[in-house]
């Protein structure tokens, strides 16, 4: 374990994370930071990425692999009681955000605490907020991003402090040479209908065969069959869909930056490759096939020149975002970004004794609504008794509660999903032995 080495004039920073893309982003958003020391925190959760995953994540910080420490969640405290950093970054979901601030809360001094989503956050939802509310600081991306959380905050009456940042793995270069590869950012819950999901599937394949001579490459962030999870469960697997397939169409665990150097274009619904795209002015199709909304998190690029067809992506027709779009979307001028300078301060607080307290208040319901919590994030990794009474109580009715929801969004009562980006889902296969018999699941709600 690397411990504080006190180097005159840099700050110790710490991230902690646990599945992938909180990973990555909370890695290279300490990694951009001027002169700290900097850290990795990797939680034990059903979550936590893989060591290959881990790699892949850091590819292009510089992060070492000995300034990366692999913990349970109850050693938190310890760790940080003894390594005294200056600022924590949270990288998580909302549910596992407020059970590393419970830990937070047992150290004395405690540290500048940041947090944040790693990606596109339009629209603002309002789990992103209440889950980080009890943070220093909570990073945004983009000019649009934080009018909207403030926004958000005015109407919740949340004291939410926003610290405005570019998004640390959209570095503003493009690869020598280009390339020809179409590379499909797959994500686990966009589309989310089993139907949708076979359209992808038929799309890519018809882009393969439209051009023998050129690669259709699915970008893939897990391999199930070795045990490695990400951030959100895929129930429709895109890998079984295109088991038939051409020879031209391939599947990639490569780091994203390393896909898109082989490039033509890229092609997503509303992942965040499309911002890394961007910066290595690699052209890029939103695919708006399935509609245009909340639910998939694409409405981020109304007016921004992007949006295609499935016919647009079989003929490949990728296009470049318009300028103004991007200066409002994730494109900012550096000098624009507000979150360093944000921590700077509260460091300085922190060191005169004047940083108000934050502390995560107890929950609801008391202790079994403590251990509920606890173990919708931690899953198998929490073995205490209150859990396993939790989760017997519990589950059932969060299912029901979760049905109702759904029924209730069909109808038109707004989306089921209002907080998918920080719901806490953890399937029956990550799951303790209890669970499986049901296939029940295991949510966070507060």
């Amino acid at each position: 374990m690397t411990m504080r080495g006190d180097r005159p004039g840099r700050l110790r920073v710490v991230a902690i994370a646990d599945a992938d893309s909180f990973v990555k982003w909370s890695a290279a958003l300490i990694d951009s930071a001027p002169s700290v020391d900097p850290h990795l925190l990797l939680v034990k959760t059903p979550l936590t990425v893989s060591v290959a995953q881990e790699h892949a994540a850091l590819a292009g910080t510089g992060i070492r692999p000995e300034a990366v420490t692999r913990l349970a969640c109850d050693d938190i405290a310890a760790w940080l009681a003894k390594d005294r950093p200056d600022v924590v970054v949270i990288g998580g979901r909302g549910p596992f955000v407020r059970l590393v601030m419970r830990q937070i809360d047992r150290v004395a001094p405690r540290p500048v605490v940041v947090s944040g989503l790693p990606g596109i956050s339009i629209p603002a939802q309002r789990g992103a907020a209440m889950y980080r509310k009890h943070c220093d600081l909570m990073i945004v991306h983009s000019q649009r991003e934080r009018r909207a959380f403030r926004h958000l905050a005015q109407r919740l009456g949340l004291e939410l402090r926003l610290g405005l940042a570019t998004l640390p793995f959209a570095r503003p270069t493009r690869p020598s040479g280009g390339g020809t590869d179409l590379v499909f950012a797959a994500q686990a819950i966009v589309p989310r209908e089993p139907a949708d999901r076979v359209a992808i599937a038929g799309i890519l394949r018809a882009a393969a065969l439209a051009d023998p001579s050129r690669r259709v490459v699915v970008k893939l962030r897990s391999r199930p069959e070795l045990g490695e999870t990400e951030t959100h469960y895929e129930r429709t697997e895109l890998t079984e869909l295109l088991r038939d397939r051409p020879d031209n169409l391939v599947f990639s665990h490569e780091p994203m930056a390393q896909a898109l150097a082989n490039a033509e274009g890229l092609v997503t619904v509303s992942s965040t490759a499309a911002i890394e795209a961007m910066a290595m002015g690699v052209p890029v199709i939103a695919l708006d096939t399935f509609g245009v909304s909340k639910t998939h998190l694409n409405t981020v690029f109304n007016g921004s020149g992007v949006q295609g067809s499935a016919e647009d992506v079989i003929a490949r027709r990728f296009r470049h975002p318009n300028a103004q779009w991007l200066a409002d979307n994730y494109f900012h001028a550096p000098e624009q970004s507000t979150w360093w300078s944000d921590v700077e301060q509260l460091v300085s607080l922190r060191r005169r004794g004047l940083l108000p307290p934050r502390f995560v208040p107890t929950a609801r319901g008391g202790a079994l609504h403590e251990a509920w919590q606890r173990k919708a994030v931690l899953g198998r990794e929490d073995r205490s008794l209150t859990g396993a009474v939790a989760l017997a109580v519990g589950a059932p009715l969060v299912w029901g509660i979760l049905t109702a929801r759904k029924v209730l969004g069909r109808r038109g009562a707004g989306s089921w999903f209002d907080d998918q980006t920080d719901i806490t889902v953890t399937p029956a296969r990550y799951q303790d032995p209890i669970v499986r018999p049901r296939r029940a699941a295991l949510v966070a709600i507060d």
